[in-house]
């Protein structure tokens, strides 16, 4: 297991941003949200907090299914009039209607707006998700540049798992895309829809599924993540560049490698997961927990 390091992927990809300029991010849709009870209806719905929010903060949340998976995430800025949220094209209809549904007969007006555009710039607001990526801004589309390349290569190195690249809606578990590590939900919230399952995954406190980084010669989305004995620990979900990616694995599983001397193999090629403070915590608590608790 590496110790954590953003390395030379993050380095090189933020060396190539010029962000004296607002660069457009891919595959991005802007939502409007306003009216007097903008706020009440995050609040029960999606599971970031809203209290104490100030205008021109990001704030990283998702709506979950009732089951607790992640429908859709986005960043959500606060503004003068309301809400801007920042979510995967692919995702922003359904995430429309769901909002629109739980609406009910509160006074908030939810929209599309196509004139506005997610970007990143100096200027912008910091990402909750992690220090390592650049400010975010929600801006006019024609005053950005063209579509800011290398984004996957920056949010990879800095171990951050994307809607539509690494998962789609309802397919994983906040905790699957380490959101609780990203400031993402709030546990002590009232209510969210899927908080009763969320909740319950964070009380059991042994995590199973975790998004890691890994180094490899042979890395490819979807190839598996093997460890001998151990057996399949996961799935690659992404790679930027050469031997950069992220992957899905089952901690309980990567701890027993270790514990067993397990080499980490990608395509029968050796691999190296990032051992991040975090994961290196967490690989410890399954080591030392009873097995009919750790999964092993």
């Amino acid at each position: 297991m590496r110790k954590a390091g953003c390395g030379g992927a993050c380095r090189g990809a933020a060396a190539r941003l010029d962000l004296t300029a607002m660069h457009r991010l891919p595959h991005r849709a802007i939502l409007s949200l306003t009216g007097p009870d903008t706020l009440a209806l995050l609040e029960r719905t999606v599971t970031h907090t809203v209290g104490d929010w100030t205008d021109g903060e990001m704030r990283y949340g998702a709506l979950l299914t009732p089951q607790g998976k992640v429908i859709a995430d986005y960043l959500a800025l606060r503004t003068g009039e309301g809400v801007l949220v920042d979510v995967h094209e692919d995702a922003a209809e359904d995430l429309l209607k769901r909002l629109k549904l739980f609406r009910l007969r509160a006074a908030v007006e939810i929209v599309r707006d196509e004139t506005l555009a997610a970007g990143i710039s100096a200027e912008g607001a910091a990402d909750p998700r992690s220090a390592k990526l650049p400010k975010r801004v929600i801006a006019p589309a024609a005053t950005m540049q063209d579509a800011l390349p290398g984004w996957d290569a920056l949010s990879i190195a800095a171990g951050v798992p994307e809607w539509g690249r690494d998962y789609r809606a309802a397919e994983v578990f906040p905790t699957d895309i380490n959101m609780d590590l990203m400031a993402g939900i709030d546990y002590r919230k009232g209510c969210f829809v899927g908080q009763e399952v969320a909740s319950r995954m964070k009380r059991k406190g042994l995590i199973r599924k975790r998004t890691v980084r890994l180094r490899g010669a042979a890395l490819a989305a979807g190839a598996e993540v093997r460890a001998g004995e151990a057996g399949l620990l996961g799935v690659v979900t992404s790679v930027a560049g050469t031997g950069e990616g992220l992957a899905l694995i089952r901690t309980d599983r990567f701890a027993k490698s270790i514990a067993t001397r397990q080499p980490v193999t990608v395509n029968e090629t050796p691999a190296e997961i990032e051992g991040a403070p975090w994961l290196i915590a967490e690989v410890k608590a399954h080591l030392e927990a009873p097995a009919s608790e750790s999964g092993q």
